[in-house]
């Protein structure tokens, strides 16, 4: 792994969401050094999607070949 067990902070939470079912997620910190060894800057954009998904038989494909 490319961090340090001190260089990573992760909580779980759970709760009944509003439509009465439990939920859980996750919150994941690295430190900002950690970062910058691997090339990356606390300053820079999230990444965000840059153009349309693929089509629906793309995803069915993918999952039946990955078994």
């Amino acid at each position: 792994m490319p961090f340090e067990s001190s260089e990573v902070n992760w909580t779980l939470a759970c709760g009944i969401g509003p439509d009465g079912h439990w939920h859980g997620w996750f919150d994941v910190r690295i430190h900002a050094a950690a970062l910058r060894r691997l090339g990356l800057q606390p300053g820079q954009p999230t990444a965000t999607v840059t153009g349309p998904a693929p089509p629906g038989w793309w995803h069915a494909a993918a999952e039946s070949n990955a078994q």
